[in-house]
């Protein structure tokens, strides 16, 4: 989506709502983007406030438990039409008075979404021998003996 922020941009408490929806390319999304907010000018100064929500299809790091969840990512950026370098994070320079929301919204959310996932903090995850899910009980395998371990072994056996 584009929004023509001109008027935001050239009058001192202007204001333009944003709620809309898009599909973000991502097969662990699995609803539409929702993003519901405001670009303003807030004397001089243009600010883009909003949040993204969403269902979030994943798996347990540990147990490989399938996993929704559901997010909701806040969207805070400073516009600027200008700067004086480009190496600022922390501004959003435009070309223009045109901004394409879906681009910095999915950044933003790619940026948010953790590496990994659990079902829970304290999930055990799977036996790495048999496979057994951990936090339903112990398996009845028997893991091998870490060779590297029989020197200290010595030492309790006395």
């Amino acid at each position: 989506m584009y929004l023509e922020l001109d008027a935001v941009f050239n009058n001192d408490g202007e204001s333009l709502q944003i709620s809309y929806e898009f599909s973000l390319d991502d097969e662990n999304v699995v609803t539409p983007v929702r993003v519901e907010g405001s670009v303003y000018n807030k004397t001089g100064i243009v600010h883009l406030e909003a949040n993204a929500r969403f269902d979030y299809s994943t798996s347990c790091a540990k147990c490989n438990k399938p996993l929704l969840r559901h997010a909701n990512v806040p969207v805070r950026h400073v516009l600027l039409t200008h700067a004086e370098s480009d190496d600022n994070d922390e501004f959003i320079i435009l070309d223009g008075v045109r901004l394409e929301l879906d681009e910095l919204v999915s950044e933003d959310i790619y940026l948010s979404i953790p590496s990994r996932f659990l079902c829970k903090d304290d999930c055990k995850g799977l036996c790495s021998i048999c496979g057994t899910d951990l936090n339903f009980g112990e398996c009845s395998c028997s893991a091998p003996a870490d060779p590297r371990w029989d020197a200290l072994k010595d030492l309790f056996s006395e």
